[in-house]
């Protein structure tokens, strides 16, 4: 991966934890109990104009295995 695109992507979520300080506080919630295989995750998205978007996904291995991932890629 190229150094400027990790700087940039640290810089990105620098400024979502600004404006949302909330959400991290969620994330370190849900991997402090672990998320484990057959999880289901749910996303609900209201456009400011209130149409609705909704989905689901149940957590599979290799999900798991993007996951860890990216916690190794935490700085």
């Amino acid at each position: 991966m190229n150094p400027m695109m990790i700087f940039q992507l640290k810089k990105a979520w620098d400024t979502f934890q600004q404006n949302h300080p909330k959400f991290p506080l969620f994330l370190s919630a849900v991997s402090s109990e672990g998320i484990k295989e057959n999880t289901v995750i749910s996303i609900d998205i209201t456009t400011p104009e209130g149409k609705s978007y909704s989905s689901n996904l149940k957590v599979t291995p290799s999900d798991l295995e993007l996951i860890e991932t990216l916690k190794k890629m935490k700085p």
